[in-house]
């Protein structure tokens, strides 16, 4: 727990809904080769090459379909929880009394249980037909925990879905409806598309059907944290289209009609469009559907970094002339960016000849690749020495680290990222030691403290820690409670959280 108040102005991020499991499934080919064979009738209408929307929606809408899903009643859900076992105690708690057979012996009744609905729930969003024969993506998040799936088209057909696969690390998923001869939304390239650039959502936002909004491409590759599960990738499309509750999966198409992302979160302080929407890259759509459709899952090549945002204080400690690039924080034991000549303080640049300015571009370029491989990294050594290299994207499996699996195995269940602090940070913090959160993902730290990115943890229980090494060693000598200590940046009190492991 934080012994020191802090105040601060939470940005709500909006998501519509909630994941589900992938299933095995035989390969059925490419959904762009799929897409280029099969005929589009737009004869009725054409792209002039001005500033006009009308091409836009009549190309797109047909393409976007309206999901409703199917959930557990609330009672459903009461009743589904752990036999009722003290629900109500506050997680830390629950952590240290869970098989206290004390504790046991009482079941939590809820209050005024009479009041908890009955009926399934009932949510709306949306989904963008790919092919003509009923093949749909959507997001994760909106079909989680569904019990059923209905499409219904924009000629008001509808449809029982079912799920063919879905991929938390991206939010998306992929679903199928038993109808040829569709009209679908043809793949754009969202590496081609720039900011300031003309592009229209449609979607179905508090439940109005193909609903038509523009706006203009804001900014790219924007990591927003909003997908907590370790390896999640946010590249995020921003646009100032107004999005809504119930767009998620919709369609962001380019004046061409052409589907560049789709929609997937809000950032507002009201829980309705403020200005700020954020959509999914279609190349990292065209990857995850087309792995889905054809395996059931997801195969991704990886480099084998630790890396994070090149930022003014690690140029000035590199002797680099820029500020913006991809910082490697380290490079793994046997993994492809080790092999390739990839070492720690380097700065890449660019990947394939695309730029990598922030370390969710590098993510995004790397996970459409597959296992096997190569790409060619762009870097720059000892601030200034430009360096062009060749890897072989291996899988996440393959990977030996350098910490043994039961460490990795203990800070995914903590749920954090950490880095070694550098000589900046030692002066930043004004601490001679300690770890860097630099990302907190779903786990025991997010979950029972409010520690927040950005600290840096000096010590474990009293004992002072210097690598993440230490760090584990640290808690896996210690079972019970844990108190770490540490500091943020600019403030000279120590902070406390405390937990059990």
């Amino acid at each position: 727990m934080n012994f020191k108040n802090h105040r601060f102005y939470l940005l709500i991020i909006i998501l519509v809904f909630q994941g589900c499991q992938a299933q095995d499934k035989k390969k059925v080919g490419d959904i762009e080769t799929i897409q280029n064979n099969a005929a589009v009738n737009t004869s009725k209408i054409s792209y002039t090459g001005i500033v006009d929307f009308r091409f836009a929606a009549k190309v797109a809408t047909p393409g976007v379909v309206n999901i409703k899903c199917t959930f557990k009643s609330q009672m459903q859900q009461y009743e589904d929880r752990e036999q009722n076992q003290f629900y109500n105690l506050p997680d830390p708690l629950k952590e240290f009394f869970r098989d206290d057979p004390f504790f046991r012996q009482f079941q939590f009744q809820a209050p005024n249980a009479q009041r908890y609905q009955s009926k399934p729930l009932i949510g709306s969003a949306s989904g963008v037909i790919l092919t003509p024969d009923g093949y749909i993506v959507t997001n994760n998040h909106v079909i989680k925990d569904a019990s059923e799936i209905n499409i219904t088209l924009s000629d008001g057909r509808s449809y029982a879905a079912k799920l063919i696969g879905a991929d938390p690390l991206t939010d998306l998923a992929l679903l199928k409806i038993d109808e040829n001869k569709l009209s679908f939304i043809k793949f754009g390239e969202s590496d081609d598309i720039e900011v300031g650039e003309w592009v229209v959502a449609v979607g179905n936002p508090f439940n109005l059907a193909s609903t038509v909004t523009v706006g203009i491409v804001s900014a790219k590759a924007r990591n927003i944290n909003i997908l907590k599960d370790q390896g999640a990738i946010e590249s995020f499309i921003q646009t100032d289209a107004a999005v809504n509750p119930g767009n998620s999966g919709g369609a962001l198409v380019t004046l061409e009609g052409k589907l560049i992302g789709i929609n997937t979160a809000i950032a507002t302080p009201t829980g309705v469009y403020a200005g700020y929407a954020f959509a999914i890259p279609v190349d990292i759509v065209k990857k995850v559907t087309n792995d889905l459709m054809n395996y059931g899952s997801i195969e991704r090549g990886v480099l084998g970094i630790s890396i994070r945002d090149l930022n003014s204080d690690l140029a000035k400690e590199i002797n680099s002339d820029r500020a913006n690039g991809v910082y490697v924080d380290d490079v793994i034991l046997n993994g492809a960016a080790k092999e390739a000549g990839v070492k720690a303080k380097d700065v890449i640049i660019a990947i394939d000849g695309i730029e990598t300015v922030t370390a969710s571009k590098l993510q995004e370029i790397v996970m459409r690749k597959r296992p096997g491989e190569k790409v060619k990294i762009s870097l720059i050594r000892n601030g200034k020495e430009r360096k062009e290299l060749i890897a072989t994207l291996k899988k996440q499996e393959a990977i030996t680290e350098n910490s043994t699996i039961e460490a990795k195995e203990l800070l995914k269940e903590l749920g954090v990222e950490l880095v070694e602090i550098n000589q900046q940070d030692q002066k930043n913090y004004d601490v001679k030691n300690g770890l860097k959160v630099i990302k907190l993902y779903d786990g025991k730290l997010k979950r029972k403290t409010d520690i927040r990115e950005g600290f840096v943890i000096t010590a474990i229980n009293g004992r002072a820690v210097y690598t993440v090494k230490s760090f584990v060693e640290a808690l896996e000598e210690k079972q019970g409670g844990v108190m770490l200590e540490g500091k943020y940046p600019g403030d000279p009190v120590f902070y406390y959280y405390a937990f059990g492991i």
